[in-house]
């Protein structure tokens, strides 16, 4: 298990913990979630501030979105959610309101469970009665930790490149 975790907002303050983060996760070569983790880091102090700024993001692609960091007490990154303030049509169907991940090396110790009910608290503040929370079929650890948390299994939705994902709702 784990001892207490935070979710923190985007900070300098965490530049070594968050790339060491991020350069474990490229070495894994698995896909990264959420996808604002893809960003390069190397401009650092540029990073933070997109991120800081997502909040006010709104494109026909993009809505306003949160991200925090899951870090311990000891300030080491252990995973990123995205929260996304509302849905557009991809969102709708394959992306949902909350996207995360947990570093490769932390996984199965319960993190994302706990990420996960930390980001819903983060939801019912922006005023959401439900939200969206998707996964890859197959991906079980994942299923699981939104079951935990709520989760009410609503469809399958196939993307355009034949990936199923599954579709759970969860009440607030």
């Amino acid at each position: 298990m784990h001892g207490p975790v935070f979710l923190v907002e985007p900070s300098t303050d965490y530049q070594e913990a968050y790339i060491s983060f991020y350069e474990e996760w490229k070495q894994s070569g698995e896909d990264i979630v959420p996808w604002v983790v893809t960003k390069d880091p190397y401009d650092f102090s540029g990073m933070v501030r997109f991120l800081r700024e997502g909040i006010q993001a709104a494109s026909e692609n993009l809505v306003p979105h949160t991200t925090y960091w899951l870090v311990n007490e000891e300030k080491k990154v252990l995973g990123a959610v995205n929260i996304r303030h509302r849905l557009n049509a991809k969102l709708l169907n394959s992306g949902g309101h909350i996207g995360y991940g947990i570093r490769p090396s932390e996984r199965r110790k319960g993190l994302a469970t706990a990420l996960l009910h930390l980001a819903l608290q983060k939801t019912r503040e922006l005023g959401l009665d439900q939200v969206l929370v998707v996964c890859d079929k197959g991906n079980i650890g994942s299923e699981r930790t939104i079951l935990k948390n709520g989760g009410v299994f609503d469809s399958e939705y196939m993307e355009p490149n034949g990936n199923i994902v599954r579709r759970f709702w969860i009440p607030l």
